[in-house]
């Protein structure tokens, strides 16, 4: 209790002033020896002033308010990670305004210092979740860690196809560790701590305000190489995870979308700004095939990838399924196949798990 009493005393004293807070641990190493340093120690920290000294020195046993926040922490079920602690990812800290300490909910692993951010829109289109899905499933076949926000659209199905494919994942949350937002993410949520983390610098019990997100996306992208952005408006949350990339020296991608769809706009608009431009995994690799653990298990930019086990019919029809939703009419113009023998050719690359049909009469590539 006396170490989390220090830590959380610290936080209080210098809130919102993450640089403040990462000098001071980089000097003193722990809240130990900062708060029995003399004054004249403290202010020779660029930043500390005397009025900060004063209450760090003035510093008294914990009060009733930290003694409830310590029982929260503890029955919450959370492990408490501060900025000296082992377990503390070393990206975060090397960025400018790292927090001070995180509350986790299952474990990081070395293999996360290799992780890729995926933002984008809590509205996505059949097309965003496909490449999401896809995306995230092939950076994490190839061992990379998969990091996003927990929130609706993107981040959830980024979070799922990771799992799905065997890897791990960390959500990054703007409430308290003990508060699923949204609510429809409970499953989810469990999943992730039991397979992968989930991690939040806001204490138990703080709810998902507004103001709490920008804060949250700092650490989305500082916990990774590099953060992809998939549909996102020309205002969106994604653009700011991108703003604190570029500041933290990060990489940023963007998938192209529709230019006719304001779900595209932000992303489309990080291209023309120089971001690179994501049409398959094989983008965002190639800025990191030294880290590359092992071979990819799917290739998306073959896209007649497994069509030795396809009828030279089939793969002509496969061939004219995209990520984007077609109209089986669109396909039989396309093809020039019958329609009767386009109909029966899809229900065999439906059967064989090539191709999903959506309402509409529309289909799909399925992610392999």
């Amino acid at each position: 209790m006396e170490k989390h009493y220090l830590w959380l005393m610290l936080a209080r004293i210098l809130k919102n002033r993450g640089v403040l807070s990462r000098r001071l641990i980089e000097r003193f190493s722990d809240p130990e020896t900062i708060f029995s340093a003399s004054m004249e120690e403290l202010c020779h920290i660029e930043g500390v002033t005397e009025d900060v000294a004063a209450e760090i020195k003035s510093t008294r046993p914990p009060g009733g308010d930290i003694r409830d926040e310590i029982k929260k922490i503890e029955d919450s079920g959370c492990r408490f990670i501060p900025m000296n602690h082992p377990d503390y990812p070393d990206r975060l800290k090397d960025i400018h305004d790292p927090p001070l300490f995180l509350y986790l909910k299952g474990r990081l692993d070395p293999q996360d210092s290799y992780a890729i951010a995926m933002v984008g829109t809590r509205r996505p289109t059949t097309y965003g979740r496909r490449v999401a899905e896809m995306l995230a499933g092939e950076l994490s076949s190839a061992g990379f860690t998969i990091v996003s926000g927990m929130a609706r659209g993107i981040d959830s199905v980024a979070h799922r196809a990771a799992l799905k494919a065997g890897g791990r994942s960390i959500g990054v949350l703007g409430c308290g560790i003990d508060i699923v937002y949204p609510g429809e993410n409970t499953p989810l949520f469990t999943e992730m701590a039991e397979r992968g983390a989930i991690i939040s610098e806001f204490p138990v019990g703080t709810g998902p305000e507004k103001k709490n997100f920008p804060q949250r996306n700092r650490v989305i992208s500082g916990l990774s190489l590099g953060t992809v952005v998939i549909e996102a408006a020309e205002r969106s949350g994604s653009l700011i995870t991108t703003r604190f990339a570029l500041e933290q020296g990060r990489e940023v991608f963007a998938v192209p979308g529709d230019i006719n769809s304001e779900m595209s706009m932000g992303a489309n608009n990080l291209i023309k700004q120089g971001a690179k431009l994501v049409t398959n995994t094989g983008d965002i690799l190639e800025e990191f095939a030294q880290l590359l653990t092992h071979p990819l298990k799917h290739d998306i930019r073959n896209s007649s990838t497994d069509d030795r086990s396809l009828s030279g019919d089939e793969g002509g029809i496969y061939e004219r399924i995209t990520l984007q939703p077609k109209h089986v009419d669109q396909i039989i113009v396309e093809s020039g196949v019958a329609p009767q023998k386009v109909m029966q050719l899809l229900l065999g690359l439906e059967i064989k798990g090539f191709v999903e049909q959506l309402p509409g009469n529309c289909y799909v590539k399925a992610v392999l």
